[in-house]
């Protein structure tokens, strides 16, 4: 009797060394696994709309590191230039976009995270949103977009255009909508206000082609690689965040 004691805890003791093994081997598995997922996603997320280096597709946004990257600060009074504004010059928080008005991750900015920025943090004076060009070789659209939206700020119809040109997209779908001068042409028409013939002028002789090439080389002096891109008070923030991305970035620094 004495001696089938200690064959028992031998047993014993090799079941839990053999559990304890094969608990290993799975947990080893699963870090395979996820360590996998992030290699091909850029961490344990995915795509989150940003466009840059070749043209994106719909399911996975191309170039640069999409996601906030509170690391890169620049200097905001610097970066800001002499862009359109929305919102009020003595806000507290200063949010300027690198935008591309062929881009569909811009569009979706503009579609689902704009609205609810401005209403909760323009409107109210607490942000201040700069635009500035930064048009893709791939987007063929997006340097004659951008000029016409500049021509139209000669008018102090800038937004409207701005407004326009995206809204024009989103009627046809999602993804990259392909667009003419002509029918740049048609939706001026239709901005309330605008003097089409002084705009065409403009238009047509390309007067803010240089601009648009500032705010690019800007743009790429700063670190942005793709589109959209924001400064957050000179945090950069790339990609087509949701809005709660913004308001935790805006909160912090409103205190």
């Amino acid at each position: 009797m004495e001696h089938h004691a200690p064959q028992r805890a031998l047993k014993q003791e090799e079941t839990v060394t053999i559990s304890k093994t094969t608990v290993w081997k799975a947990f080893s598995g699963v870090l395979a696994v996820l360590l996998a997922i992030s290699v091909f996603t850029g961490g344990f997320g995915y795509g989150d709309g940003f466009s840059g280096g070749a043209a994106p597709s719909a399911a996975a946004p191309s170039g640069g590191s999409g996601g906030p990257s509170g690391a890169a600060v620049v200097d905001l009074k610097a970066l800001a230039d002499d862009d359109p504004v929305l919102g009020k010059d003595n806000a507290p928080v200063t949010i300027i976009e690198f935008s591309d008005y062929q881009c569909p991750f811009c569009r979706r900015f503009y579609v689902d995270t704009l609205p609810q920025l401005k209403k909760e943090y323009i409107d109210t004076g607490k942000v201040k949103l700069i635009f500035r060009d930064f048009p893709l070789s791939f987007h063929p659209g997006a340097q004659p977009a951008a000029e016409a939206a500049e021509c139209a700020d000669d008018q102090g119809k800038y937004w409207e255009m701005h407004d326009k040109i995206f809204e024009e997209q989103s009627k046809q779908g999602q993804g990259t909508v392909q667009f003419t001068a002509d029918d740049l042409k048609t939706w001026a028409k239709s901005v309330a206000g605008l003097d089409y013939q002084r705009w065409e002028s403009c238009f047509a002789a390309g007067t803010h082609r240089a601009e648009i090439r500032k705010d690019t080389a800007d743009g790429t002096q700063a670190g942005v690689s793709g589109t959209p891109a924001f400064f957050v008070n000179g945090q950069l923030v790339s990609g087509a965040q949701p809005f709660a991305v913004f308001q935790q970035i805006i909160e912090a620094e409103l205190r």
